[in-house]
């Protein structure tokens, strides 16, 4: 089936925010004497706070209580800081140049807030480039679930064969494949170490290879 439609995660995959995000929750674990893994980390990647809760986690590993709302402040204020040193990941731009010339429809299906990935669209310049953004504010719930999938499906009047995913995540992956779409993973220095095996497709990074090209290898695969 020919393909119609790309759908991009955000974090970790259009800009870095994860090894911000990480280095940001390690500090606050460090600051309290105890260490955070990347293996536990891993647990909230491309999902929800609600869905694994790091502050919990803390509490856990601390025995302590925490003023959920001024840690979750400070914490948030050092990864902007963090993220702020980010630039749009390499091939990011290509991609969506190609796929304007090509007349594909673009969504963006984050698991984060809308303040967050508004924000970094528009100071990034690139939120013109997408048809629809859907967040956790507007779909629930989020990845793994494939609700955001098939919100952004059913928006771009696409059906699943018809889309491309991107992805950086285990949750990403698994949400994009259980809404039967193609998904393409692309590791970052987070999720390299993990296991995203059951993308339908892995590649270092989207500069490794073209979008017209990976476009006539998924029609025909």
């Amino acid at each position: 089936m020919t393909i119609r439609g790309l759908i991009f995660d955000f974090d970790g995959l259009i800009l870095d925010t994860e090894t911000p995000c990480y280095q940001s929750w390690q500090e606050e674990f460090q600051r309290h004497h105890v260490s955070l893994s990347l293996e536990t980390y891993a647990k909230c990647l491309g999902t929800s706070p609600q869905t694994f809760d790091l502050i919990s986690a803390l509490s856990e590993d601390t025995g302590e209580t925490f003023d959920r709302v001024e840690l979750r402040a400070a914490q948030r204020q050092r990864e902007r800081e963090l993220v702020l040193e980010q630039k749009i990941l390499p091939g990011v731009v290509d991609y969506l140049n190609t796929a304007k010339l090509l007349k594909l429809k673009l969504a963006v299906a984050s698991s984060s807030e809308n303040a967050w990935v508004y924000y970094h669209l528009d100071r990034l310049g690139l939120r013109h480039f997408f048809d629809v953004v859907f967040t956790s504010d507007d779909i629930s719930p989020a990845k793994p679930d494939p609700a955001l999938y098939n919100a952004s499906l059913s928006a771009l009047q696409l059906k699943p064969a018809e889309a491309i995913a991107f992805e950086d995540s285990p949750n990403g992956i698994t949400a994009a494949r259980a809404a039967g779409i193609y998904c393409v993973a692309i590791p970052n220095q987070i999720s390299r170490s993990l296991d995203l095996s059951h993308a339908s497709r892995i590649i270092p990074s989207l500069e490794e290879l073209p979008l017209q090209q990976l476009i006539e290898q998924t029609e025909h695969s």
